[in-house]
């Protein structure tokens, strides 16, 4: 099963993330600050994409994605950058981020009970 890793602060919307890509069929990872998308060149599992939020509690994803951009091991996941403030889509791109995504995510409800 293909992981995904989501990074937030907001524990509602990893939440949210988390049970859509789950019923969509993924295995999720989930972590309220940048270090361990930081660290993903030590784990011996990647994740096929990441989803990062531009801003972390004292953490700016837009670094962490160039970090990871830079580095062997991680320079070809997909990155997808979600925030709240539409006018940081110029900035993500220039930081190597493949998509963003404005806040708020409308997510599709689950058809299961």
């Amino acid at each position: 099963m293909e992981q995904i890793l989501v990074v937030d602060d907001d524990t509602d919307i990893l939440d949210a993330l988390q049970c859509v890509l789950e019923d969509a069929g993924y295995t999720v990872k989930t972590c309220k600050d940048g270090g361990h998308a930081e660290g993903l060149a030590d784990e011996p599992a990647l994740p096929k994409l990441i989803i990062l939020d531009v801003l972390l509690s004292g953490k700016d994803g837009r670094e962490i994605c160039r970090k990871l951009k830079r580095t062997e091991w991680t320079k070809s996941i997909p990155i997808v950058m979600i925030s709240a403030h539409p006018t940081a889509r110029k900035s993500v791109i220039a930081s190597g981020a493949n998509k963003f995504i404005p806040k708020p995510l409308i997510l599709p409800i689950s058809s299961t009970p």
